[in-house]
């Protein structure tokens, strides 16, 4: 059998800017190719470049950063079948791996043992339309949600999808997240404390650690 082989965009070592796992030292493996087209999207880059390897080289490497802890995002990592060999070979080994997936994207085959954070596109997004809604019911009490929020519009379609789907009782965190340079972070928390939400208000704290436009961070 031909080994499997990914196109990935990069490989590094850096802080964990997002999620529950904000702070911890991350090691992330970014794969090549979108099928949305975001109006905030911060990883334009990794729509098309990338090299091929293969799923053993792309996980030596991931391991040889000797961290217990892995990103797989992109782009959208899904659209690559060989990625479900690469998380089994990297969780076998013991690492919590986290998934960065867009809300478009199916998760009902994702290993169980992965933790998915899914990111819901609000309509300031452009891509609304395109949310899986059924991905939902395979979400569970260890996955996380992300909303990415432009302005006052996504707020509410944000607060609103949260509570009819009764996701902060569904999974382990609900994460607003400012479009960054489209959103001032103190309107955003001014909302989410007027509405007494449960959510989680992140930052991008790699985007406050190194320039906003660095890669490999």
């Amino acid at each position: 059998m031909a080994e499997q082989r990914l196109r990935i965009n990069e490989i590094f070592f850096s802080i964990q800017g997002e999620s529950t796992w904000a702070g911890r030292p991350c090691a992330f493996v970014r794969l090549t190719g979108c099928d949305l087209r975001c109006s905030w999207c911060d990883t334009e880059y990794a729509f098309h470049e990338g090299r091929p390897m293969t799923v053993e080289d792309a996980a030596a490497q991931l391991l040889g950063y000797g961290c217990d802890l892995a990103e797989v995002t992109g782009g959208e990592p899904l659209l690559q079948p060989a990625v479900h060999q690469l998380i089994a070979r990297l969780l076998d080994a013991g690492m919590t791996v986290l998934v960065e997936t867009s809300g478009a994207s199916d998760v009902s085959t994702l290993d169980p043992r992965a933790i998915k954070v899914m990111d819901l596109k609000c309509p300031g997004s452009g891509e609304a339309a395109r949310n899986l809604w059924s991905n939902l019911e395979h979400l569970t009490a260890r996955d996380e949600v992300k909303f990415v929020i432009a302005d006052r519009a996504d707020y509410e379609w944000a607060r609103d999808a949260m509570r009819r789907h009764g996701l902060a009782a569904r999974v382990n965190a609900v994460l607003m997240s400012c479009a960054f340079g489209r959103l001032e972070p103190a309107l955003l928390a001014g909302w989410i404390l007027a509405d007494r939400l449960a959510v989680r208000m992140q930052l991008q704290m790699h985007k406050h650690i190194w320039a906003p436009d660095a890669r490999g961070v």
